[in-house]
């Protein structure tokens, strides 16, 4: 079976640094101490999704990051409404930027239209601008 990926916008969030500060902030009031992002709408290709997905994240105008999914857990808020919890794994995993318009909610990303990974060299990286690093990926440089 295929997989797929989500992207989701991370709203207010500056940086992938910051970011990973939230969600270890919040870990400590999590049960399990994963990061999560819970949404109301239930994905309906769940079973892909856990095939290998993982989300994207928008920060700032572009994708610069990832976050494995590692499984859907069901939340009923006090409101008594049915949510979805996307459980992470800790690990951010640095992407390509790709520029990103604004959207709601969470999007079906395809592996084919997924920015590749920055290798473990480029981690320290300081990042470019979403821009340039668009502009250097369309013509196969980065």
């Amino acid at each position: 079976m295929a997989y797929t990926n989500l992207v989701k916008l991370s709203v207010g969030t500056e940086s992938v640094a910051n970011l990973q500060d939230w969600q270890n902030m919040r870990r400590a009031e999590l049960p399990d101490g994963l990061p999560r992002h819970v949404t109301r709408m239930w994905p309906k290709r769940e079973a892909e999704l856990l095939n290998g997905g993982s989300i994207y994240w928008v920060i700032k105008g572009s994708i610069q990051a990832r976050q494995k999914i590692l499984r859907l857990d069901e939340v009923i808020g006090n409101d008594g409404i049915r949510r979805c919890a996307i459980v992470l794994e800790p690990e951010i995993i640095l992407t390509a930027a790709v520029l990103k318009r604004p959207f709601q909610g969470w999007r079906y990303l395809k592996p084919e239209d997924s920015p590749p990974d920055l290798s473990a060299q480029r981690e320290n990286d300081d990042a470019l601008p979403p821009e340039m690093s668009a502009a250097l990926a369309d013509i196969g440089i980065f």
